[in-house]
């Protein structure tokens, strides 16, 4: 008898366009939200589009509570948490980039709430997939969430962000290719559960972003419209999978070593775009070579080497043969390499 069931969990709405930003009212009252809601947001993404946000939910219910946060941290969650809990809103929306997004997503699950998120840049898949990711003190923490009830991409606020956060998006998105090649490999070899449909998925938001890498240039919406689309793709990919196996292999764990041995130094999209590029390389596969992984990011204007993502070689390299202990995910990097092996897929593949 078959008795396999799934509880995927996805978006009821996704608004991706020109000025959608000022339909954030009709969208939040056909997602059935209610009640007072919760914005958070940062102080620049309060300025480009918190403030908007603001007045039209006033339209359509009580005058929203606004929490600011100034960066992401487990601290910054239990803000939002205890404002919460004063105010009981009806439903909280994260107005920024990763961080107000991330922290309104998981204060939102802590309280059984619903969610809508309002990127302001695109640079990651966390706009609409069901995990955040937040720093405390030398490391950084995946924690799973619900997805937003609703997404508003607008690609005019999108276009006009920083273009590093964008190409960091980019980067991420790229990555997905060898985040699958690891997925599959930890199924033959450790029968970790692999989903055909989120595979597939992943690895067509990456190739639908290289395909199009000639389109992806600064102030462009139409370059908005394109990262916007292969972010909400990937999120979707790892709800479908119940995790962030299809966007997260050993190109991950190199990115969240590299937090604690350098924090802040370079954005988590670039730091997974130069781990994809050695990772390709340890995987050997031909299907999808590590030169055009590199060339990919190159070709919209990520790092490709330890010196563009400011981090010294030495750090790179001890990232490489510790990465495998963040956490207990198998990865081509399996049980940890050896330096002499690191350091010859740095130099071969140009990182270092």
């Amino acid at each position: 008898m078959f008795e396999k069931s799934k509880w995927i969990r996805l978006p009821r709405s996704v608004v991706v366009g020109h000025g959608v930003l000022a339909q954030t009212a009709d969208v939040v009252s056909r997602s059935h939200l209610t009640g007072q809601p919760l914005v958070v947001t940062s102080p620049t993404p309060k300025k480009v589009a918190g403030d908007q946000v603001v007045d039209q939910l006033a339209q359509i219910g009580p005058e929203p509570e606004v929490v600011v946060v100034e960066k992401a941290s487990f601290d910054a969650i239990e803000k939002v948490r205890n404002r919460a809990r004063e105010v009981e809103p009806g439903y909280l929306v994260g107005v920024g980039g990763g961080k107000a997004i991330d922290i309104a997503k998981m204060a939102a699950a802590d309280g059984e709430l619903g969610f809508v998120s309002v990127p302001t840049a695109a640079s990651h898949d966390g706009i609409v997939s069901g995990r955040g990711s937040v720093p405390e003190g030398d490391t950084r923490h995946s924690v799973a969430a619900d997805p937003p009830l609703a997404v508003i991409a607008d690609t005019e606020i999108l276009a006009d962000s920083p273009w590093r956060l964008t190409t960091a998006g980019c980067a991420d998105i790229i990555s997905n290719y060898t985040a699958v090649r690891d997925w599959k490999l930890a199924h033959r070899l450790k029968n970790v559960e692999y989903s055909e449909y989120s595979g597939a998925l992943s690895q067509m938001t990456a190739e639908m972003l290289v395909e199009n890498s000639d389109s992806i240039r600064p102030g462009l919406e139409e370059s908005a419209w394109i990262v916007v689309k292969a972010l909400v793709s990937s999120g979707v990919a790892m709800s479908i999978a119940g995790s962030s196996r299809p966007a997260s292999g050993a190109e991950h764990l190199f990115s969240h070593k590299l937090d604690q041995l350098a924090p802040d130094t370079a954005l988590h999209g670039h730091q997974v775009g130069v781990g994809s590029i050695i990772t390709a390389y340890l995987q050997g596969s031909d299907q999808k070579d590590w030169r055009d992984v590199r060339d990919a990011l190159e070709g919209i204007g990520a790092p490709t080497t330890a010196e563009g993502l400011g981090i010294d070689e030495e750090t790179v390299i001890e990232a490489l043969t510790t990465a495998h202990e963040i956490r207990d995910r198998y990865t081509i990097l399996g049980d940890g390499i050896r330096e002499a092996a690191a350091r010859e897929a740095a130099v071969r593949t140009g990182v270092i």
